[in-house]
């Protein structure tokens, strides 16, 4: 799950073809993104040309673009907002928050997780719990001494407006269904499910039908993009592979917990077929986003890091060749994702928080 993440006592945030913009919203935006300043880019970070800060509190993640780039969906637990757990609120590309409220489009019950738009701009899918109970449900952290997840089994997949409207419900079956992003192509979607006992992928049509299983090995497969010609799929997943590991995987999984700190990123088609391993690094391995060329994948890892922190972006060819790291910051940067015009890249970050554990969104230009 993609999630509100506290790690070793720092609160951080852990755990999509696009429609032609006209000319006056595609000046706005981009005049508007070229205004940040660029005292928020590291010495190193040669591939932000330019960045701008969106928020300025709380912990904010999974930020994701329309299919027009004009707007952007993300999550926040921020209280001045009024939550008491993660909520969905939307933003048109341009705007910042650092005095603003933007518009809450999730129903302000539960935890949701995960929004994604789909291709009309008009409607997203993101996972919730309310249905269950409208209260926030309790984050347990650890478990014997252990960093751990909870992957609650109330929550479903549900279709919006964007004035906050439920308009249809796309799961119904017992257990955990959530993560869900939209290939693309605007044909489908990829999601997590517990439905056959294990955490796996799996697919689905916009309306929900024709759900098909793509994974099937032991382990939380999980953070699923497609690529931008919606060929292949990009996911992290655990892969406990000792009888240690293995016992301890399924018993943290009983009780509806998962241990995230040993991930690995995994590529394979779209329909599940020619499934490898990509990264070999070790430590946690995840938030993966397909470069607009198709050929390389960005992620967040801290494999570099000996006691949990830093955790930066990399850059990583398809085949596994080629790794570059592409931030330099001293706590936490991750959820990277490009918009679909490949000009500018989202992604959350500790950078410039006053030495406070807010996690915030930030839009960088992006450069090669």
């Amino acid at each position: 799950m993609r999630i509100i993440l506290v790690l070793l006592g720092l609160s951080l945030v852990l755990s999509c073809k696009s429609e032609p913009k006209s000319a006056e919203k595609e000046t706005k935006a981009e005049v508007s993104l070229m205004a940040g300043s660029d005292t928020l880019i590291y010495p190193e970070e040669k591939h932000f040309k330019s960045i701008r800060q969106i928020t300025f509190g709380g912990d904010n993640a999974e930020a994701y673009w329309s299919f027009d780039d004009s707007m952007m969906i993300f999550q926040s637990n921020y209280k001045q907002w009024g939550v008491e757990c993660d909520q969905m609120f939307l933003m048109q590309v341009g705007e910042t928050f650092q005095d603003t409220m933007p518009p809450m489009i999730s129903t302000g019950m539960g935890r949701t997780t995960c929004a994604y738009f789909l291709p009309d701009n008009e409607h997203i899918v993101y996972g919730s719990t309310h249905l269950v109970d409208p209260k926030c449900p309790d984050v347990p952290l650890r478990r014997n001494g252990k960093y751990v997840w909870p992957v609650y089994d109330s929550f479903d997949i549900f279709v919006a407006d964007l004035d906050g409207n439920i308009t249809a419900q796309l799961t119904d079956t017992p257990g955990y269904d959530a993560e869900a992003t939209v290939s693309p192509k605007g044909d489908k979607i990829v999601f997590t499910s517990m439905r056959s006992g294990d955490l796996e992928l799996y697919t689905m049509n916009l309306d929900g039908s024709e759900v098909t299983q793509i994974t099937d090995e032991l382990g939380y497969d999980g953070g699923a993009f497609f690529s931008p010609d919606g060929s292949k799929i990009i996911f992290r997943a655990s892969r406990p592979k000792t009888e240690e590991a293995i016992n301890e995987y399924k018993e943290l999984l009983s009780q509806g917990l998962v241990q995230p700190t040993e991930m690995e990123l995994f590529i394979c088609n779209a329909d599940g077929s020619d499934l490898r391993q990509l990264t070999f690094l070790g430590n946690a391995n995840w938030s993966p986003f397909f470069h607009p060329s198709g050929e390389k994948i960005l992620f967040s890892s801290n494999f570099e890091a000996e006691g949990g922190f830093p955790f930066n972006l990399y850059l990583i060819d398809i085949d596994g060749k080629n790794l570059e790291r592409v931030t330099h910051g001293k706590t936490f940067d991750a959820f990277p994702v490009f918009s679909n015009d490949g000009k500018y890249l989202a992604f959350s970050s500790n950078r410039n928080n006053g030495g406070t554990r807010d996690t915030n969104l930030f839009i960088a230009e992006w450069q090669e």
